[in-house]
């Protein structure tokens, strides 16, 4: 197969050493992980990236692959073309850092207030210090922070969320998730010096590239939604995630 890959930042390597290593050809494609602050806008980035594959008189795409998750529902709304379009079951990429989402919900449930810290990101931040949804229902502390680092900067939207107490209630942890692709040495201690500064506990978990892997290598079982020409992705209020309305 002839693949159109399109990826965030913060799976950049995993993508490409996923597709220098697959049995089919793959054209990769990243997008800027601060559009992950803005739904809308990188929808909207994502669906003309889709159209312009559909469009390639020179290409002959026989599928669109996505490195997304439902992403704050940024990849609803997203609509297949003349191919199939086809992303993971996921909430957001730190499913897809950990291998599943089995693995995300034990997380998640063990340690609901954690920061979760990654190579790629780290590396390509800009503003936030860490990747992180936090703990599922605490998504407004997350973005009263965001706003903050927009406003007045890091420093000073870590100050005032400490003035507030939103932040010390909900987090204590720092996970580095390794996922084994080059030395990330240096984001492991730069993870372990954040969780000293603020008293957190420290993490290493080990990733896990299996459901990347698999779709870039288009075994596309349960775990994937495969959207057909004509449909549309759907949030799923269950353990589906995703969806698609026809």
């Amino acid at each position: 197969m002839y693949l159109n890959c399109l990826a965030c930042e913060a799976l950049a390597r995993l993508v490409y050493l996923a597709a220098a290593r697959s049995p089919h050809t793959v054209d990769v494609e990243l997008f800027r992980l601060g559009w992950h602050h803005d739904p809308p806008l990188l929808r909207t980035r994502l669906q003309a990236a889709i159209d312009a594959a559909a469009a390639d008189p020179e290409r002959n795409y026989d599928a669109v692959v996505m490195a997304y998750g439902l992403c704050g529902r940024a990849t609803e709304g997203l609509v297949a073309r003349e191919m199939p379009l086809v992303l993971p079951r996921a909430h957001d990429c730190i499913t897809l850092f950990l291998g599943g989402r089995a693995r995300y919900a034990q997380q998640f449930t063990d340690y609901p207030g954690t920061y979760w810290y990654v190579r790629d990101y780290v590396e390509r931040k800009s503003g936030a210090t860490a990747l992180s949804l936090g703990a599922e229902g605490f998504e407004d502390v997350q973005e009263q922070y965001d706003t903050y680092v927009l406003k007045y900067g890091q420093d000073n939207a870590d100050y005032l969320m400490e003035v507030m107490g939103g932040w010390r209630e909900h987090y204590n942890r720092a996970a580095y998730i390794d996922m084994g692709v080059g030395d990330s040495s240096a984001t492991e201690v730069e993870t372990r010096a954040e969780a000293d500064r603020r008293g957190w506990t420290f993490d290493k978990l080990v990733g896990d590239l299996v459901l990347i892997r698999r779709l870039i290598d288009g075994d596309w079982d349960t775990d994937f939604l495969v959207l057909q020409p004509g449909e549309q992705i759907k949030m799923a209020y269950d353990e589906r995630v995703i969806t698609c309305l026809g």
